[in-house]
């Protein structure tokens, strides 16, 4: 079973190099105005030119006006914006929708083909509930998220059996701002649960 790696939240050339040279899968890009990584749009199309990996647009409850400034001038590969916003947000088709779910929401009786699960605050290193995480990623293509990073991946991936991982302020040396070394050893711990 191969294993989704995204490194989210990514704001500078730096970071979308390091998650690249590191064997990344996917970077997300924030759009949330309250976030420390949030950027405009135009920013993160700068920054996902010609990126080899899975782009994500990640945003929170965000309008349709702002789904559309986005799409004008970036077309990420994935959306990823919490379930009920999908509900109303229009989202070409061509695009992968992700819905998140969080640690202590209603889960669906129906869940979706594939999810993000999230702690209840994204992008605060609060850690998700694993055994949630668990029966969930029984019953689709789950990626976990939430308080992840180098020193508890391995036991993240042991206990849940995700498809994926997603870290963002796990690799983080200042709020926003990436660190390659850190990248480098979350992605390197990931692997290494995975093959063990």
């Amino acid at each position: 079973m191969s294993l989704l790696i995204k490194i989210c939240g990514i704001t500078t050339e730096e970071g979308v190099d390091a998650a690249v040279a590191a064997g990344a899968d996917a970077i997300g890009f924030v759009f949330h105005a309250s976030s420390p990584r949030d950027l405009a749009p135009a920013r993160a199309a700068a920054l996902a030119d010609s990126v080899p990996v899975l782009r994500f647009a990640v945003t929170r409850h965000p309008s349709q006006e702002l789904v559309d400034q986005i799409l004008a001038v970036f077309q990420p590969d994935a959306w990823q914006t919490d379930t009920a916003d999908f509900q109303h947000l229009r989202v070409p088709a061509a695009i992968e929708c992700w819905p998140v779910l969080r640690s202590g929401s209603v889960l669906p009786q129906l869940l979706p083909e594939r999810m993000l699960f999230d702690a209840a605050r994204s992008g605060a290193g609060e850690r998700a509930d694993w055994a949630v995480a668990a029966g969930l990623a029984r019953r689709c293509s789950l990626i976990l998220a939430g308080g992840l990073d180098s020193g508890n991946v391995g036991e993240a991936i042991a206990r849940v059996r995700p498809g994926g991982v997603d870290v963002s302020s796990g690799v983080e040396r200042a709020p926003g701002i990436k660190d390659p070394t850190m990248i480098r050893d979350f992605v390197r711990a990931a692997r290494a649960a995975m093959a063990g």
